[in-house]
């Protein structure tokens, strides 16, 4: 498709999450691989079969996963940095997911929206869960864990907010309470 627009999905009032993270980190990865698009059953099969890792202790499979801008999953190895797994692009959703075998059939056992280089916000769900159905895969029906990130408006670190305390892990300053990650820091 060079020198075409690709056409991007993005449902209205859908928020498109930006890489926030490590510009040196970006940097790092742009070379690596875009993580597997995965639109049916076989293709997770045949992407779990690649890899050159076991299930972990549990008999799970976890992944590092993006909804890109056509709302299509993409995964890669749990250590893969999710800017590489989006190909450097924004995306609907990013987080950790975990692969197992219920009932004889692969399922969605374990999801989370850990990714701090978007810090998505927890009703990325929605992009998630129409990417998982199209596959078809069974699933937990929302986040199993749930993370909220902010940006501290006088340090302008990124935060982890931890037990609804919306206090600044860097300089303890008050959080907002509205996402505001993609907003550059405001520093003096």
């Amino acid at each position: 498709m060079e020198g075409a627009r690709r056409k991007h999905f993005r449902k209205k009032n859908a928020r498109l999450y930006q890489y926030v993270g490590p510009e040196r980190l970006r940097l790092a990865v742009a070379g690596c691989p875009i993580g597997v698009r995965i639109a049916s059953l076989g293709e997770i099969e045949n992407w779990m079969s690649s890899l050159e890792r076991e299930p972990n202790a549990a008999g799970l499979m976890p992944a590092s996963f993006v909804v890109d801008l056509n709302g299509h999953m993409r995964v890669a190895d749990s250590n893969s940095e999710h800017i590489a797994v989006a190909g450097g692009m924004p995306v609907l959703a990013a987080g950790k997911i975990f692969f197992g075998t219920g009932d004889r059939s692969l399922e969605v056992v374990e999801i989370t929206n850990q990714a701090t280089g978007f810090c998505p916000e927890p009703k990325s769900w929605e992009a998630v869960a129409k990417a998982i159905e199209k596959v078809p895969l069974s699933h937990p029906g929302k986040f199993t864990s749930e993370y909220v990130y902010r940006r501290c408006e006088s340090c302008g670190e990124l935060n982890v907010v931890k037990g609804n305390l919306f206090i600044c892990d860097f300089c303890n300053a008050s959080l907002p309470k509205v996402w505001n990650c993609s907003r550059p820091p405001k520093l003096d």
